[in-house]
């Protein structure tokens, strides 16, 4: 550990995974939820299953940085590399001892004596962006496949911790935002953000409105004008009464009545309609998580958490090539508006919930599909694709303060020590949430599969062994 400085106190095919139409509406009875990925009782179809005991998190906010953002210019810089792999920003001190990071993450330097460092990241995939994506978010390396989505797919980590470890009734267990992202602009969804082989029921909730906005609404959670509370409780005395009458009902039946009703409590949830309410936030608070549909999803995520959603990811960017892929001017692209957003969000994100108390159950994963290119090229001093090596950051929840695991070599082109996959990062996540990755789930076919196809829990990153 590094010493902290004392200057510093769709199941079936692509299509099937757009966004549910007004013709899709899921209808109950004369009640109708407005679709935006799901419906939500399809949504609430978790399987129950015991709190697991000794976890040392309980809950997981994922920053997606989609399309592969540079290490050498944020967590892995190398000053001393000869001109045409060296960058333009400089290296600034942190709050740990020995560990710089750029120029433009200085409200996150502060945070450093928070977060594990991992710098000997590396995988397969070096061209699609979906595949690095899906390799990334569930450890499922199967090379360079791209394309959308399958009902073959690996779930994502909140499709599974929603059957192996369910949120109370009346709180969304797994939300996604601000996008589904495309495989590039008007291309098909990227996977490893849903149920994949667990089915529909298991995707996420996804919220894709600008919470910078200021008419920010969840339709999903909105009554229609129309329907009155004493239809809403009449509605429920229904769906109660259809799931207690005993063995002779189907059992389909029964299910769908319990999820139905589950549905109505999640509507009428208080503690969930109030975790949407981001104008409950002070100015200020909002102010430092950053004015932009990041900064103020990323502060979506924290209300979320506190509503007892146990999963939520952010996915930074409404394509591939959209935000952090930059192949063409990498660094007035970073300097200008991925970093400053980023910092901010990341950094208040820490900070936030260390302050409330929730650090310490709260894993905060930064991840992204690859790094890029040492070499610099010649599209306005762009980087491209680099999957042999690059970084992540995880805070909290476990995870050991003040580490920086791992090196790359003197240009940041391979891993110099402890190599490091994507399986072994997930797989240490789900250990502190008290999941085995080697557990096994089961598809709608009862076919088993490990919770993490390939990776081991790497246990130096936690702060005790699980």
């Amino acid at each position: 550990m590094v010493e902290p400085r004392s200057d510093f106190a769709a199941s079936l095919s692509w299509w099937d995974r757009v966004p549910v139409s007004r013709r899709k509406l899921l209808t109950l009875g004369s009640l109708g939820l407005a679709g935006m990925g799901l419906s939500l009782p399809g949504l609430l179809a978790a399987e129950s299953a015991p709190s697991a005991a000794g976890s040392l998190a309980d809950n997981c906010i994922l920053l997606f940085l989609n399309g592969g953002p540079s290490h050498l210019d944020m967590w892995d810089l190398k000053p001393n590399a000869p001109d045409g792999i060296r960058g333009e920003f400089q290296p600034i001190s942190t709050s740990l001892v020995d560990y710089q990071m750029s120029e433009h993450l200085p409200r996150l330097a502060r945070q450093a004596h928070r977060a594990t460092i991992v710098r000997s990241m590396n995988h397969t995939v070096n061209n699609s962006h979906a595949a690095a994506v899906y390799a990334s978010l569930t450890g499922h390396d199967r090379g360079e496949q791209g394309g959308g989505t399958k009902s073959t797919d690996h779930p994502s980590l909140g499709s599974i911790m929603a059957r192996l470890r369910p949120t109370d009734s009346n709180v969304v267990p797994h939300v996604c935002l601000p996008y589904i992202t495309k495989e590039g602009a008007g291309g098909p969804p990227q996977p490893g953000f849903f149920g994949g082989l667990l089915g529909h029921s298991m995707d996420p909730l996804f919220v894709l409105k600008d919470p910078n906005a200021a008419d920010f609404r969840v339709p999903e959670l909105t009554l229609q004008n129309e329907v009155t509370s004493d239809r809403l409780s009449a509605r429920r005395r229904l769906f109660e009464m259809a799931g207690s009458t005993g063995e002779s009902s189907p059992s389909n039946t029964r299910e769908m009545s319990r999820m139905q009703s589950r549905a109505l409590d999640l509507l009428t949830s208080e503690r969930t309609q109030r975790a949407f309410r981001l104008t409950d936030e002070s100015d200020a608070m909002r102010d430092s998580y950053g004015r932009n549909i990041y900064g103020q999803s990323t502060l979506l995520a924290r209300r979320l958490l506190e509503a007892g959603t146990r999963i939520v990811t952010v996915s930074w960017a409404p394509d591939a090539n959209a935000t952090w892929d930059t192949h063409g001017g990498n660094f007035k692209t970073l300097k200008s508006t991925l970093l400053p957003q980023f910092d901010a969000a990341c950094s208040s994100l820490i900070a936030d919930l260390a302050d409330r108390g929730m650090l310490q159950r709260t894993v905060v994963a930064v991840l992204g599909d690859f790094g890029r290119t040492p070499r610099i090229n010649a599209n306005a001093g762009g980087r491209d694709h680099w999957n042999f090596c690059y970084s992540v950051m995880l805070a909290g929840g476990g995870f050991q303060p003040g580490l920086v695991y791992g090196s790359s070599d003197s240009t940041g082109a391979f891993p110099a020590s402890h190599p490091t996959i994507p399986g072994d990062i997930i797989s240490t996540i789900y250990t502190a949430l008290g999941v085995d990755p080697a557990t096994h789930i089961y598809d709608q076919f009862q076919r088993p599969y490990r919770v993490v196809p390939a990776g081991e829990t790497v246990h130096e990153l936690l702060i005790r062994p699980v």
